[in-house]
């Protein structure tokens, strides 16, 4: 792979170009500016990351979230580029292109979770399990709908991700101008494609982290094909996608655990006992996590701080920061030709000091917050409400736009979905045959679904089911 074309600033609907000479930012500056002024970006604010419907107004949203991941893959960005400028790396890489990939990851920061539906991830498994129960029993005209699928629409349903809705959603469903969506550049859409298999392309057991999950639907299948050809990037993850990764898994692993103390699922105490064992396992590591939570909790008594406790695992969480970016940045360039090779299966944390730390932070989490009776009782209620709204809404689309005349009440809740959806249907569905066509319908639904906030899911369950 080049980053010449790597960084390829085309889009699938090109300018006109009448008032180029008057804009003097770069494309990649361009694209920033379409995903903070879009809808699709303004309803993060109301998707949680970890505790859905919460009422606290410092818990992270998915809207915070992605800023902060838009930071730290701005900031990631800006050190791997300087490396590899500094140390002659790549013969072919210019100061501009160190520019343009932080540009690039700042925009992909925005938009990697944008395609996630609501209720965070636990949402994307209740969809997934909704397929795998629900959709072996759906009949369409006398017919199975599983004999009627491919075997590829049906496994983009059993393996339903947030991932590939964020391609789908900006490069058709937000429809701004016209069919192309928020008509982002190809480096960007190529950055965002973590996995860049199909649904039947998955494979656990290849050692590879790019087959772990399915990249695109067989309806994005196109826009893959052109964006992935014209970068170069092929089958293989674009170099921007690890740091984009890296990136998130720094924000999300971290923040989890500040908020996770903020809300009283673990203390200064808990995060101490945590530490202990990591430190004295790995001695020559040059980031003490335990020594550093607590100088930080003695500087904060000494500076008569009221609640030591909190200063310190706050501002620990941001010197654990600092050390895992300078990870992560040692992770790419320490494996840069496999990584242009397309060749590295591995996450920039493998290998370096600070995956044993990532690991502790994911496994702490897990243990303390997301398996607690707080979490499971939320979860439970979050599976009533999407179970109820696809039950409502597959049921309504399955003869929508057929000739087949629809019950009253169906008509009424197709009518509830976003004419943006429905117009991306149409464009789709044109020229289709009818599996085609059912296959394009189910998106449709999980299209609709994904674009809700956590507020507007609750508030339609409870409308749609005379809950006043």
């Amino acid at each position: 792979m080049e980053w010449r074309t790597l960084l390829s600033p085309r889009r699938e609907r090109e300018s006109s170009g009448r008032s180029k000479s008057a804009d003097l930012r770069s494309e990649f500056e361009k694209d920033y500016h379409r995903i903070i002024g879009s809808a699709s970006f303004r309803r993060l604010q109301d998707k949680t990351q970890v505790f859905p419907l919460d009422k606290s107004d410092f818990i992270r949203t998915r809207l915070t979230h992605s800023l902060e991941v838009s930071s730290l893959g701005k900031s990631l960005g800006q050190n791997i580029g300087e490396n590899i400028l500094k140390f002659r790396r790549n013969s072919g890489f210019t100061p501009q292109m160190k520019e343009d990939i932080s540009h690039i990851l700042e925009c992909a920061g925005l938009i990697h979770d944008i395609g996630n539906p609501p209720f965070g991830h636990f949402g994307e498994i209740a969809i997934r399990e909704w397929f795998a129960g629900n959709l072996p029993e759906l009949s369409f005209g006398g017919r199975r709908v599983e004999d009627m699928l491919s075997e590829q629409m049906k496994q983009d349903f059993y393996h339903f991700e947030g991932n590939a809705q964020a391609l789908r959603l900006v490069t058709k469903l937000h429809y701004l101008v016209d069919e192309h969506g928020m008509n982002l550049t190809y480096a960007l859409l190529n950055t965002i494609i973590k996995y860049p298999v199909p649904s039947t392309g998955i494979r656990m057991d290849s050692g590879n982290i790019k087959d772990k999950k399915m990249g695109y639907y067989l309806a994005d299948e196109e826009i893959f094909r052109k964006v992935t050809e014209t970068t170069g990037a092929g089958n293989n993850r674009h170099p921007l996608t690890y740091i984009l990764e890296a990136a998130d898994d720094l924000a999300y692993k971290t923040a989890d655990i500040e908020d996770a103390f903020v809300k009283g699922f673990i203390t200064y105490y808990t995060l101490e006992r945590e530490l202990a064992p990591l430190e004295q396992n790995y001695p020559e590591s040059p980031f003490k996590p335990l020594e550093k939570l607590r100088k930080l909790y003695e500087r904060g008594q000494k500076k008569g701080v009221s609640n030591p406790e909190s200063y310190a695992v706050k501002n620990w969480i941001v010197s654990a920061q600092g050390f895992l970016i300078s990870c992560a940045t040692f992770g790419f360039t320490s494996n840069y030709e496999s990584i242009m090779a397309g060749t590295f299966g591995h996450d920039l944390f493998h290998g370096t000091y600070g995956e044993k730390l990532m690991d502790l932070l994911g496994d702490m989490a897990y243990r303390r917050v997301f398996s607690s009776m707080e979490i499971y009782k939320m979860e439970v209620a979050e599976s009533a409400i999407l179970d109820n709204l696809m039950n409502k809404l597959v049921r309504a689309v399955l003869y929508y736009d057929t000739d087949v005349r629809q019950d009253t009440i169906d008509k009424r809740v197709v009518s509830f979905i976003s004419d943006n959806y429905k117009n991306a249907y149409r464009l789709q569905a044109k020229g289709k045959s009818e599996a085609e066509k059912l296959y394009l319908r189910l998106l449709l639904v999980t299209d609709y679904v994904c674009g809700m906030t956590d507020s507007y899911a609750k508030r339609l369950y409870q409308e749609m089911n005379g809950i006043i």
